[in-house]
């Protein structure tokens, strides 16, 4: 980890932070692990320092410009996941703003997890490659809240002028969290198949935590911007032959993208009132069958050994039973 042996962890407590906690405990660092509530008692351990602290609550914020002496990396993990518009001005936009304004003067770099799901995937075509030369979506017309609340994030932290990770995570899957939206539409056991070919951005949650812990320990060069998605990326057919060892779905209907593309631009006129996949945009976002680059991700940050998809999702599925 170089010159940095101490973290600060937003989010801690989230599915993201919890294994970020225990991977760079198990590489010997301390990790000041930031939460809105009670600290969970296994932090107890020695090289787990609480700090209690509600980013959205500008009175956090000289509570974490003291959580982060000796702090030589962040590792922002906390957001909103949905697209309820207050929720993300909250956790997402004034938590960022409130750990900036802590961090100012500091010498800590940053890494921001931000979201795949930033880029404009109406300038995709069916086919194509995303990298991190992609094309965004801009805040105000982003095709949910969820995706503005992103795009602002990102925008603080370039602003803000620290040395800068931005790694932006496809679908994160692991004990517990296994679904996807890139699948289709689910009804009871029922699942409706947009879609069979195209990578899934998947980015196991082991390995995004291995990837955070280890840009922490890297200087960027200015502001870098990485794609987290795992070396073996199933197409949708694939995947659901692995989840089906679960049980679930139990039944498939196939109702191919392009079909239900007219009916969403039928309806655009409803605009937000619709269901998701009922939008283009977001049609586009989940369904668009495409390829993911992990170049940049390998040759910034490193290999990785990760066992094959089937055996991650195996063992997500057996330990989320237990």
């Amino acid at each position: 980890m170089g010159d940095v042996t101490r973290l600060l962890l937003t989010g801690a407590t989230g599915f993201v932070g919890r294994a970020v906690l225990a991977q760079a405990r198990a590489q010997g660092l301390e990790v000041v692990a930031v939460t809105r509530g009670t600290p969970p008692a296994a932090w107890t351990e020695a090289g787990v320092i609480p700090c209690c602290a509600d980013l959205a609550d500008p009175a956090a914020i000289p509570v974490l410009r003291a959580a982060l002496r000796g702090v030589g990396a962040v590792i922002h993990c906390a957001a909103h996941l949905g697209s309820d518009e207050g929720a993300v001005t909250a956790a997402t936009t004034l938590g960022t703003r409130h750990l900036l304004a802590a961090m100012a003067g500091q010498s800590a770099r940053l890494v921001l997890v931000s979201s795949i799901a930033v880029y404009d995937y109406t300038k995709l075509a069916p086919g194509g490659t995303v990298t991190e030369a992609s094309p965004l979506e801009q805040p105000d017309t982003a095709r949910d809240a969820y995706v503005a609340g992103k795009l602002r994030q990102e925008a603080m932290c370039r602003d803000a002028g620290h040395p800068l990770w931005i790694l932006r995570p496809g679908a994160i899957f692991g004990e517990g969290r296994t679904w996807n939206a890139h699948l289709g539409v689910s009804l009871g056991p029922l699942l409706i198949a947009m879609g069979q070919g195209g990578e899934l951005p998947l980015a196991h949650v082991d390995h995004v935590a291995r990837r955070l812990v280890r840009a922490a320990g890297i200087a960027p060069q200015g502001v870098e911007v990485l794609n987290l998605v795992d070396a073996d990326r199933p197409d949708r057919a694939r995947f659901l032959r692995a989840h089906r060892l679960s049980g679930w779905p139990r039944l498939v209907l196939p109702l191919p993208w392009p079909v239900v593309l007219p009916v969403a631009r039928l309806l655009a006129p409803l605009g937000p009132r619709l269901p998701g996949l009922l939008r283009e945009p977001v049609l586009r976002a989940r369904i668009l069958p495409l390829r993911y680059d992990a170049r940049a991700l390998v040759r910034r940050l490193g290999p990785l050994d990760q066992p094959r998809f089937e055996a991650l999702m195996a063992a997500a599925l057996k330990e989320g039973a237990a």
